[in-house]
């Protein structure tokens, strides 16, 4: 699609409110992760505290399948604008290097939405599950070990995620998140509350991509894939830790903070 025409799409006041709504949906997801992180915290069972968890926890509700077509059309809007964004959005950041990190972030959020949207359609038509975000990332981490120089690979995936963890805790603490909103679109009252929720929730999204961050640089030096691990491993990772149910409880705590904050900061969104 060529940038003006992409430029107009993105103007597009149906494209706002689709992407809009799909944000709130992405916020869900996390809202659901936080909730599913708690259970584990406290010793219940459920879903893996992921992206694929909590789609399946809404599906596990008396209306789940009504509930996962919603879900699904959200989630796939939510990708469709975030691809909008990485090719031709921020163009209120004068500096292109940091234009450029914001497009690529963009681009990664299209396809975890779009992923999540066509997990949500699948359960919906009946597919089935298809293994766990843990496994897919063991999966990956095996066939990357198996290349010539595979351990150099994973550890320089490592580092890559880890950078992702500290750009998103300097982003909770410095508040540059609030440089893609448009905080006066919101009632007075709750512009304040967007942006704790938006602190919080990014640092504790910072901890968490930290440790898997960690979690495939042992996977790296051990050769062993079994240790590395997405979200839900992460998360059970901290639970296993000294003062483990404090520790993921706060943890989950922020992770809801960031769903809560996705869904408050919608209608606030630049796009």
């Amino acid at each position: 699609m060529p940038a003006t025409k992409a430029r107009q799409v993105r103007h597009n006041k149906a494209v706002q409110v689709l992407g809009r709504i799909g944000m709130g949906c992405y916020g869900l997801v996390y809202l659901l992760i936080g909730y599913l992180a708690a259970r584990i915290a406290f010793g219940g069972g459920g879903q893996e505290a992921d992206g694929r968890g909590a789609v399946a926890e809404v599906g596990s509700t008396p209306v789940g399948g009504v509930l996962l077509w919603v879900l699904a059309a959200g989630l796939v809007a939510y990708g469709l604008w975030q691809a909008l964004l990485a090719a031709v959005g921020y163009t209120w950041i004068d500096k292109q290097g940091h234009r450029a990190v914001k497009r690529v972030t963009s681009g990664v959020r299209c396809a975890v939405g779009i992923s999540l949207g066509v997990y949500a359609a699948r359960l919906a038509a009946g597919a089935g599950e298809q293994g766990s975000g843990d496994q897919k990332q063991q999966e990956l981490t095996a066939r990357l070990l198996g290349l010539p120089a595979g351990p150099f690979l994973v550890i320089v995936a490592a580092v890559i995620v880890l950078g992702v963890a500290v750009a998103s805790v300097v982003n909770g603490v410095r508040r540059n998140f609030v440089r893609d909103l448009d905080l006066s679109s919101l009632p007075s009252g709750t512009q304040r509350w967007v942006e704790r929720l938006g602190r919080i929730g990014y640092i504790a999204r910072g901890l968490v991509f930290g440790v898997i961050a960690v979690l495939l640089g042992y996977a790296a030096v051990s050769h062993d894939p079994s240790r590395s691990g997405g979200l839900d491993a992460a998360l059970r990772t901290l639970a296993d830790q000294p003062f483990g149910t404090v520790l993921l409880s706060v943890v989950a705590v922020g992770v809801a903070s960031f769903g809560a904050y996705c869904i408050g900061a919608a209608r606030a969104q630049r796009g």
